[in-house]
């Protein structure tokens, strides 16, 4: 049976010049890059100068994924952005992205859901396009979460930088089976009872500040990887592909252990 699926056209991606070493942070906190590199494989992170927006690099990405599916950006009818570090907590930073582009149809808005952001933003513009309300859809997910880290916490600031990926969907007629291009499926989750796991500590709507990025390292190291293989599982089952037929799994996780913890998983 013939079905709309929410074909990918366009990838595109950017970074903020300035890079931050492990030997940088070493300079600011009590660490270094072997400390860093072990426990989380990470050796630097791009990090925002004075002046650089969420927007910015959400556009810069944009605009490289629509050149790359050769779309032109008067031919997209939403834009649905994950972030957690808005440029102001309203207007949603997807319009700033929708003018940047000079897109004045159809609609643009923000998802928040932090690490999970940009799978939750492609589920959402892929329900959008399979229901048949839009056609066209660019999902970026940008974050400067430099500027809510707290630089004197290890535990944290090694973990994060700055950045934007973006893809441009398209809604195509496919033919229904596991062969199909496109978006086969997709599942998301949360559970609310973990909120303290890895938040921010303030927001307009409590301490009327911006606040910093919290983690409880330990537990956030167990309860991720439990999840990320479940909903990996469950995936397949629905599209019917083995594991073993994957050839490339691109999580999520600034965490190698965790990685290879689900790895060994699934």
């Amino acid at each position: 049976m013939a079905l709309i699926r929410s074909v990918i056209r366009g990838v595109g991606a950017h970074l903020p010049k300035r890079i931050m070493t492990n030997q940088d942070l070493a300079r600011l906190v009590d660490t270094s890059d072997e400390w860093i590199k072990e426990r989380t494989g990470i050796e630097q992170r791009h990090i925002c100068e004075e002046g650089e927006l969420t927007s910015d690099l959400g556009i810069a990405a944009s605009h490289q994924a629509l050149v790359r599916a050769g779309i032109d950006p008067i031919d997209v009818d939403l834009i649905v952005c994950a972030t957690s570090t808005p440029d102001r907590t309203f207007p949603a930073t997807a319009v700033r992205i929708q003018a940047g582009l000079g897109i004045t149809k159809g609609a643009a808005f923000d998802v928040q859901a932090v690490c999970s952001g940009f799978v939750y933003a492609l589920s959402v513009a892929d329900n959008f396009l399979k229901a048949g309300q839009f056609k066209r859809a660019i999902v970026v997910g940008t974050e400067t979460f430099s500027r809510i880290l707290d630089w004197q916490d290890r535990g944290t600031c090694v973990l994060f930088g700055d950045g934007a990926g973006a893809v441009v969907l398209e809604a195509q007629t496919q033919l229904g089976g596991r062969d199909d291009r496109g978006i086969l499926a997709t599942r998301i989750r949360s559970d609310g009872r973990f909120e303290d796991l890895l938040y921010v500590d303030g927001g307009p709507g409590s301490t009327k500040t911006t606040g910093h990025l919290r983690m409880n390292g330990r537990e956030d190291f167990r309860h991720p990887g439990q999840n990320i293989s479940g909903v990996i599982e469950e995936t397949l089952v629905m599209t019917g592909y083995a594991a073993d037929e994957i050839d490339l799994f691109v999580p999520h996780q600034a965490n190698k252990r965790i990685l290879y913890a689900v790895a060994s998983r699934i």
